[in-house]
């Protein structure tokens, strides 16, 4: 059976656009052992580790689709990640004044706020505690040199992160969370794939050529 073919490009470097993941992962109102004494507290995940999401689709509605490797957060730039909501620039909790919690364990990238801090902060957890918002995202810098994309399960594994940014409760419906969120990465991926396609192209016109002067 043909193994898969992969792509991993052989020169790192830090890629030089944010991304932003809006994942369909619940964010809630802890139940059990809490990771602050605060009668604030919400957890979550902002993405797990080695489950396949969908990306975005192509100009024929093919999917694409994207992974996060288990090691992708080793050596990750995540010092003063803040919590926002919908990316919006205002600060509700965050790792320096050690109100937000943002570390990766085995299920994927966890995180846990205090948002007892400020009259905002205290808004958006009864927004959370009653159900009005439930969804979380992640801005980062990705490798993009490390990614590796897999031409047979249209895939792509981000395999290094540089830095996370933040993470933010977000108000977007459950069924949008890969199709806006992912639409500069799956550009970058169609962009990769018909480049490689148009220099196989290029490789298999100077090989007829060869070989059509080869037999004159």
């Amino acid at each position: 059976m043909p193994q898969p073919r992969s792509r991993t490009p052989s020169k790192r470097r830090e890629g030089s656009g944010t991304q932003y993941r809006y994942m369909s992962l619940p964010l809630s109102v802890a139940q059990g052992a809490k990771r602050f004494d605060s009668d604030y507290y919400v957890e979550g995940y902002a993405s797990t580790f080695d489950q396949p999401y969908e990306l975005g689709r192509d100009l024929d509605n093919r999917p694409y689709y994207e992974v996060v490797s288990s090691g992708a957060f080793a050596g990750a730039d995540m010092g003063d990640v803040i919590m926002q909501y919908d990316h919006a620039g205002h600060v509700f909790a965050r790792k320096s004044n050690e109100t937000l919690v943002v570390e990766p364990d085995s299920h994927g990238l966890f995180v846990a706020a205090d948002l007892s801090r400020s009259q905002a902060s205290r808004d958006l957890y009864e927004e959370i505690a009653n159900g009005l918002t439930t969804k979380m995202s992640w801005a980062f810098t990705p490798d993009y040199d490390a990614m590796a994309y897999d031409d047979e399960t249209r895939t792509q594994t981000i395999t290094k992160v540089f830095r996370v940014f933040d993470v933010s409760a977000v108000s977007l419906p459950a069924d949008d969370d890969t199709e806006i969120s992912a639409r500069c990465a799956i550009d970058g991926v169609i962009d990769r794939v018909r480049l490689e396609q148009a220099e196989r192209e290029r490789v298999e016109l100077r090989r007829r050529r060869v070989a059509l002067l080869a037999a004159i």
